[in-house]
């Protein structure tokens, strides 16, 4: 059987499908800084207990203070790339998911777990041992990173229909897509991405923290700062292993076959060597800054790796369109008026911080 045979019929659009993809990229590079942050700072508190959790016990706390923010905002942001892939791919996504079916079904649940168990290990962290805490905080992780992995796992199947005949030798939704060359480095690569963002997360927050100490503060913002250069050092590795082994049709593109691709990689690539310069010199805004902007880059490569996957099968500009342009319109002002919700109520807790502080 031929694989295009499997791909289901998409549904019409409302609207062309230049809007979803351009919210599908946002909101998916705000979902990624939150999943950066969440799962850095969690690693970087998990080894700092392993470590000399005596020493490191007020940085640990504060950062198990910010974890359970971390986790709601990564899950929430993640819903709207979400839907917005299955919007434009819908045929794509809901056959994989379907496929691996039950690990899918998991996900709920190990996101409710690894937010229980935060929750948990902040809330006890005064009560509990250190060996007791990391019980906990291991726990939770462990449950991100099978999220992780599983996210993983489907995004690579629904770009690559021919590994969907695997159904048929499986059928009952316990299918991992554990033959796709990718699967281990790009995993990897994002894994370790998160840790660097969540050492300049670490670096950042410190210096905002005007109640410690000024030693403190410092040493807080160079450790935190060299997570960030030698995670990133690990990142440009891991990520030249995953561009090695892509298809090589696919790999073409990003070395010279197409213009767009190869300037958004090689921009990248630029982008982490800055953020490597910046944070070998402590500058933290500047490394911010080279952070967010390799971050933008890198969903912008990704999107174009997917497309190029499944050039053989579908395009979203092939999407027919049936015009309704009141629930774009509708979905744009809750957009924005939920956005400046969220940014009142970070200024808030900043302020309160502040008092807190003083």
């Amino acid at each position: 059987m031929h694989p295009a045979a499997l791909i289901p019929t998409p549904d019409p659009l409302q609207v062309p499908w230049g809007w979803f993809q351009f919210l599908l990229l946002f909101t998916f590079f705000l979902h990624m800084v939150a999943m950066n942050i969440m799962i850095g700072s969690g690693v970087i508190t998990f080894v700092k207990q392993l470590s000399n959790p005596m020493a490191n016990e007020a940085l640990c706390h504060d950062l198990s203070n910010q974890l359970t923010h971390a986790i709601a905002f990564t899950v929430n942001f993640g819903v709207a790339p979400l839907l917005f892939l299955q919007v434009l791919y819908g045929q794509f996504i809901y056959t994989s998911s379907i496929i691996m079916g039950a690990y899918w079904l998991s996900v709920v649940f190990l996101l409710i777990a690894a937010y229980g168990l935060a929750y948990l290990h902040k809330f006890r962290f005064t009560a509990w041992s250190a060996g007791q805490r990391r019980w906990f905080l291991g726990a939770s992780l462990l449950c991100m990173f099978t999220v992780g992995f599983f996210f993983t796992n489907n995004v690579t199947l629904m770009q690559t229909p021919a590994a969907w005949l695997a159904y048929f030798r499986h059928p009952g939704g316990l299918f991992l897509n554990l033959a796709e060359p990718t699967l281990v480095a790009r995993y990897l690569h994002f894994l370790v991405a998160a840790v660097a963002t969540g050492g300049l997360f670490l670096a950042a927050s410190a210096h905002l923290q005007q109640r410690l100490p000024a030693q403190e503060r410092q040493a807080r913002i160079k450790n935190g700062l060299t997570w960030f250069t030698y995670a990133t050092m690990v990142e440009i590795g891991i990520g030249i292993v995953f561009l090695l082994s892509l298809p090589k049709p696919i790999l073409h593109r990003f070395v010279g076959g197409d213009w767009l691709a190869t300037s958004l990689f090689i921009g990248a690539l630029i982008g982490s060597f800055y953020c490597i310069k910046f944070g070998n010199r402590e500058r933290l805004w500047p490394a911010t800054a080279a952070l967010a902007t390799t971050i933008l880059l890198m969903v912008l490569v990704r999107d174009l790796a997917r497309q190029a996957y499944l050039a053989p099968y579908f395009h979203p500009a092939e999407l027919p369109v049936a015009p309704q342009y009141s629930p774009m319109l509708l979905f744009l002002l809750i957009l924005i008026l939920g956005l400046g919700i969220v940014a009142y109520m970070l200024r808030l807790g900043w302020q309160s911080t502040k008092e807190v502080q003083q």
